[in-house]
């Protein structure tokens, strides 16, 4: 006889408690179980000796890695507090090693502490702790030194004080990874080198050595910017920057929603433009934003302005001649932005992005004061590097000019689908994985959507006017329609039909699509909702195959722009608007209906439509595909009595959806 399931009852409630935490879900804390976490690990260890060396205290931080795997980071700084703490009730080494959630940086409202700290969450010195085979600990402070010594999780034997030169004070953690808790942990030295040299350049005057035990002793490399990121941007520069190198700084009071407090954000960054080198980076209470997030839109929205603005108003564009967009600049910017926030909002632990509304809108507009002084000071450079974004804009443009003119390669030749299909705009990425295809309607939701996406993985397939109805239309007419055979081009994948009619696309193969997700992208009115019924109606009858395994989605706009005391929000529904205006406060709002994609601005675009973590994908996942095929056949078929029934059976349910004035 089977053996019956366990009853799922008030019994089957279990938690996590102390050291387990950590070691039975490592990628909570750490953002992975493998050689990546591992690595968070030792950042956040070094993150704490950074707070202390910002603060002015010590102003050098030794990392070792020795050969049997122990890590070390040793500081110069007052030394982590590990005595009894009265007003808690517990000795501090408890809290800072034991307890997730505690720290030094909490209660912490007039900066006593750290006023810009890297280690907001409490969680690093903790979580690494319960994630090593074992870790000791040395605090010198107050004339006396405190050893540790930790074994999975749990302090082994108690705390040892002795006396100790008072003027030497700081904290030395020496750890090693546990393999029961992370799949590697054999850190390469690329991952020392390359995170010590970065926080040396957001952290001017820090002196960062790297010793790596090797089989004949130590190796010892230094780390070391004494003007942070100017020098940095200097040395990545070279010999041949457009422009002087420009350092500015500044700071900005604001919150992220009226119902927040305060926070101050300080800004720092340097750039040139420079013919020979381009790259840009993102660094936030000194960590590297990997992904970017606030900053980057900041910085793209006010370098994109600017250098249009300037364009124009000294007439250097071509008679009808396009904008240029965010690539152009791009190709010749060095740009570090080093910022540092009481408050910041990551995106998870791992702190690679970060995502407060005030911090963009706060740099948008310092970038934006800044820039206007800087392009007024200096006509000769920037007239130089206006003219090398112009080269590269005409450049990419006669490329893409090149490439649609080749229309004889088959859609599995090795061209690349750029070079066939008028009007669409592909990222940059290779990786399929990443990949996703927005199809919008016109030229103008195509611009709009063009400046607002991410180019890294985001491509554009505009569609024009109406597509044809492909449960009406036989194939002859469907595979005549240019605009249903270039949309299939890019996506990859071919047809389910094998019809004489189809001449140029080859039979399906899913292996073949290029994208990982298909975005519908339409207006939010009659007009936006039939044209996406009649793509997902192409989509259904040609490759149903993509609706079935889920790569269709629909992109929803919103419908309403609501604004209020200077600030702006969007409602997706009926029902949200109401939710908003009754957490306006006596504000007296602005409502209207939200405009179509063509009018709205590239950051209002990436906000509500293309921002992965803020727009809003719905997934086109049929649960039965056959009812689905009855569905669109009784819809959009030649069944035109059963589609009069169906609207007089159920046309009321949808009433509040017409668009009836």
């Amino acid at each position: 006889m089977a053996k019956s399931k366990r009853e799922y009852g008030n019994e089957s409630i279990s938690m996590l408690e102390g050291a387990d935490r950590v070691r039975k879900r490592p990628g909570v804390i750490f953002g992975s179980d493998g050689l990546e976490g591992c690595e968070h690990a030792v950042f956040e260890i070094l993150s704490n000796a950074i707070d202390e060396a910002r603060e002015g205290y010590g102003k050098e931080i030794i990392l070792t890695r020795f050969r049997d795997g122990r890590i070390q980071v040793e500081d110069f700084g007052r030394g982590c507090p590990v005595d009894w703490n009265e007003k808690v009730g517990k000795y501090n080494w408890e809290l800072v090693f034991c307890e997730l959630y505690a720290g030094g940086k909490y209660d912490n409202a007039a900066g006593d502490n750290y006023e810009y700290s890297l280690g907001l969450n409490g969680l690093g010195a903790c979580a690494t702790q319960y994630a090593s085979r074992f870790m000791d600990v040395v605090v010198r402070r107050d004339g006396k030194r405190y050893d540790l010594h930790f074994e999975k999780g749990s302090l082994v034997g108690e705390m040892k004080v002795s006396p100790a030169d008072r003027k030497k004070t700081g904290t030395t953690i020496t750890w090693l990874p546990d393999l029961e808790v992370f799949t590697q942990t054999d850190i390469p030295t690329d991952y020392f080198t390359d995170i010590l040299h970065r926080q040396a350049v957001v952290n001017a005057g820090v002196v960062f050595r790297f010793r790596n035990q090797g089989e004949r002793g130590f190796e010892e490399t230094l780390f070391t910017y004494e003007n942070g990121i100017a020098d940095y941007v200097a040395e990545l520069a070279g010999q041949a920057p457009h422009t002087p190198i420009q350092f500015w700084t500044g700071e900005r009071t604001g919150r992220d929603r009226p119902d927040k407090p305060d926070y101050k954000v300080k800004l720092s960054c340097a750039f040139c433009f420079c013919p020979a080198h381009h790259i840009i980076e993102h660094y936030h209470n000194s960590s590297w934003l990997e992904h970017g997030g606030a900053p980057e839109k900041a910085m793209r929205s006010a370098f994109l302005s600017a250098m249009d603005g300037w364009l124009k108003q000294n007439n250097k564009y071509n008679k009808n001649e396009a904008k240029i967009t965010w690539p152009d600049v791009q190709e010749t910017l060095i740009f570090v932005s080093n910022n540092f926030s009481t408050q910041t909002s990551y995106e998870n632990q791992t702190k690679k992005a970060v995502n407060n509304r005030f911090i963009q809108e706060g740099m948008t507009e310092f970038l934006r004061e800044k820039l206007q002084i800087f392009l007024l000071e200096n006509p000769q450079a920037v007239e130089e590097a206006a003219r090398q974004i112009l080269v590269s804009k005409r450049s990419r443009e006669a490329g893409e000019k090149a490439r649609l003119s080749i229309k004889s390669k088959s859609l599995a030749g090795s061209v690349d689908i750029a070079n066939r299909v008028q009007k669409f705009v592909d990222c940059r990425t290779k990786e399929v994985a990443r990949r996703e295809l927005y199809i919008v309607e016109g030229d103008s939701a195509l611009g709009s959507v063009k400046l607002g996406r991410d180019a890294e993985f985001q491509g554009i397939m505009p569609v024009r006017g109406k597509i044809l109805n492909c449960l009406k239309a036989d194939y002859g007419k469907i595979f005549k329609s240019e605009i249903i055979t270039d949309l299939l081009k890019v996506m990859g994948c071919g047809v389910e039909v094998n019809d004489k009619h189809n001449k140029d696309l080859s039979l399906f193969n899913l292996a073949n699509l290029r994208w990982n997700k298909i975005v519908i992208c339409t207006d939010a009115d009659v007009d936006g909702y039939q044209i996406r019924t009649l793509i997902l109606t192409m989509l259904w009858r040609l490759t149903p195959t993509l609706i079935q395994e889920g790569y269709v989605y629909i992109a929803e706009s919103p419908l309403y722009e609501i604004n209020a005391g200077g600030k702006t929000w969007f409602a997706y529904s009926e029902k949200e608007k109401a939710e908003i205006l009754t957490q306006l406060d006596g504000k007296k709002p602005v409502i209207q209906r939200s405009k179509g994609l063509g009018e709205n601005d590239p950051e209002m675009m990436w906000m509500t439509t293309m921002n992965p973590d803020t727009r809003r994908l719905i997934r086109v996942m049929p649960a039965e595909a056959e009812a689905t095929a009855q569905v669109f056949d009784l819809l959009l078929g030649e069944n035109a009595q059963g589609r009069k029934e169906h609207i007089a059976e159920n046309g009321y349910k949808y009433l509040d959806l017409a668009d009836i004035s």
